[in-house]
């Protein structure tokens, strides 16, 4: 069913769409200010549910694009992300229904958000991601078979370029992460334009009102002085996303971060509590990988989340600091992200990871330091 998505569901939507994020997806904080100032200047956003489209309705997912460190650095003035989508429809020549995210993390849950208040359009209760990934192929709308392109860039000095690779996504990314890095390391995107039978057909349902929801429950249980770990855990059983397991609990002692290549890439050190076992995670962008004392415990395609110790208050990879108390916990994620189709665009290898893909429920929870 629509709702209607006002300045009260921002803290907790970008809270639970930076939980989603897996450490990516920009800013969470960035995005939320930008929307707030949206929704006052032009009332609240619909949101509709995928089940709700028409089959022939015209749907454009607008994001943000480049390294989050870049990201924290250089804020956005508000208008590019509508420009990239203004481009986008005068090439193809036809205006869009509605917009959508391409993924569920940090900011960009909130950059459609931003178009639609700009512009009047309803936003998609889905995404192409079911969290955050680092690449445009990595959708499960190019897993099953929308091409992204043509797609738009739009910069902060109203510069805008089309790409147009066919049904290469890959190629698309490389030419758009050249322009985003030429462009000062953050741009603006509408891509992946389909019909509302296609969003039917290859997003990740829901994932907006998952946010929400993830996000109220760890608010609430906080306020409560419950568990926010345990409230997220209950909060994800009945979705999707059914499974959660600790992975580890200690504090940040060491962090390796490069913006290379338009991606923030590096590792994190952890050591428990009492100083006996000791996790790692690698990311670009997004946390990719997690071993605990030499053995992989979370790969992607499940997330791999840092969260505060006390608060649950999730930790983006480019706010990773030495001394972080946290609880880094794995997330199951949907089956559509698990076929061997969704495996081979942005499972482990797709990353050189020499890894073989195991679901995280299967490994059972863990023994953590305390």
């Amino acid at each position: 069913m629509s709702w209607q998505l006002d300045i009260e569901h921002l803290r907790d939507l970008a809270r639970g769409a930076a939980i989603l994020g897996t450490g990516g997806g920009g800013d969470p904080l960035i995005g939320r200010l930008l929307v707030e100032q949206a929704i006052r200047e032009h009332g609240p956003v619909t949101v509709l549910d995928p089940d709700e489209l028409d089959d022939d309705a015209f749907v454009i997912p607008t994001a943000q694009m480049g390294a989050p460190t870049v990201i924290v650095e250089k804020i956005p003035r508000g208008s590019e992300p509508v420009g990239a989508l203004r481009a986008l429809e005068k090439h193809l020549g036809r205006t869009a229904d509605a917009t959508m995210p391409i993924e569920c993390g940090g900011i960009n849950s909130m950059i459609p958000l931003l178009v639609a208040a700009r512009t009047g359009l309803p936003v998609v209760d889905a995404d192409g991601m079911g969290r955050a990934f680092p690449e445009l192929q990595m959708e499960t709308f190019s897993v099953y078979g929308v091409p992204g392109s043509p797609m738009a860039i739009a910069g902060e000095h109203d510069e805008t370029v089309v790409i147009d690779t066919g049904t290469d996504n890959k190629q698309m990314e490389w030419l758009a992460r050249g322009i985003t890095i030429r462009l000062g390391g953050v741009a603006h995107i509408a891509e992946y334009s389909m019909t509302g039978a296609d969003v039917k057909r290859t997003a990740v349902p829901r994932t907006l009102s998952l946010g929400l929801s993830i996000g109220r429950a760890v608010r609430e249980a906080r306020e409560a002085h419950r568990d926010p770990i345990e409230a997220l855990r209950a909060a994800l059983a009945p979705t999707l996303y059914n499974h959660l397991r600790v992975l580890f609990r200690g504090k940040v002692v060491d962090v390796e971060r490069r913006t290379l290549e338009g991606f923030a890439r590096g590792r994190a050190r952890f050591t428990g509590y009492d100083g006996t076992s000791e996790l790692e995670l690698r990311f670009q962008n997004e946390n990719l990988v997690a071993e605990v004392d030499g053995e992989v415990v979370c790969t992607v395609p499940d997330l791999i989340c840092v969260l505060e110790a006390d608060t649950a208050e999730p930790i983006t990879t480019e706010g990773l600091r030495y001394g972080q108390r946290v609880t880094v916990v794995g997330i199951s994620t949907p089956d559509l992200m698990r076929t061997p189709e969704a495996l081979a665009v942005f499972g482990p290898a797709c990353f050189g990871l020499d890894v073989e893909f195991n679901p995280v429920e299967r490994r059972g929870d863990l023994v953590t330091t305390l």
